[in-house]
């Protein structure tokens, strides 16, 4: 469980198949404090520390995985935004994330507002689920919709999270993970037709 703040970025410096699988090797000033079994969401995909070595340490992707999410297009160089799991106690400070992204999403405009970014995406299949002043998780950052129209939505990004995360990168077309609010999901699953009832 994550709260979508990012704690820090990372960077890819190792990428590695083994059958339909990817093997990442991350660097993270963190890393020296992580153990296997450990959780650690990259740009919102909880993944699973399979070992460590330093300021190192390498995660595995599985073909699911990698065909849900923009994990498959990483490559050495390459920033990823860093969250371990939240511990009991913790402030929530973001909202409930699963680090279990739902989609990708194009990035349908980038806009400087005078001190933060205002950045559109296109709406997913599923639009019912982005609410107006709700949450949503993209590439690991918890944000708020600020705007909600036919075909796109908008999240203003303050210069802190801009500056801290992958969001200072991302350009118009590129795409992101997404993860939408579970108790959403929750809520528009139950009103959904019952499978097989």
């Amino acid at each position: 469980m994550f709260t979508g703040i990012v704690e820090q970025m990372g960077m890819v410096v190792e990428v590695a198949r083994s059958g339909a699988n990817r093997y990442l090797v991350v660097k993270a000033p963190f890393a020296h404090e992580l153990h296997v079994d450990q959780s650690v969401a990259h740009n919102g995909v909880c993944l699973t520390v399979v070992e460590q070595s330093g300021n190192h340490y390498r995660v595995t992707a599985i073909e699911e995985t990698l065909q849900r999410t923009t994990l498959g297009g990483l490559k050495p160089g390459d920033p990823v935004n860093l969250e371990r799991s939240m511990r009991m106690g913790d402030r929530l400070d973001g909202h409930i994330v699963q680090g279990h992204v739902d989609a990708t999403l194009r990035c349908a405009g980038k806009e400087p507002r005078d001190g933060s970014w205002w950045f559109t995406f296109a709406l997913p299949q599923d639009p019912g689920l982005v609410v107006m002043k709700g949450s949503i998780c993209l590439n690991g950052v918890s944000l708020t919709v600020a705007a909600l129209e036919a075909r796109t939505f908008s999240v203003a990004v303050i210069p802190y999270t801009y500056g801290h995360t992958t969001f200072k990168t991302l350009g118009v077309g590129e795409t992101v993970n997404v993860e939408f609010d579970v108790i959403g999901k929750y809520v528009a699953r139950m009103l959904a037709p019952r499978i097989n009832a």
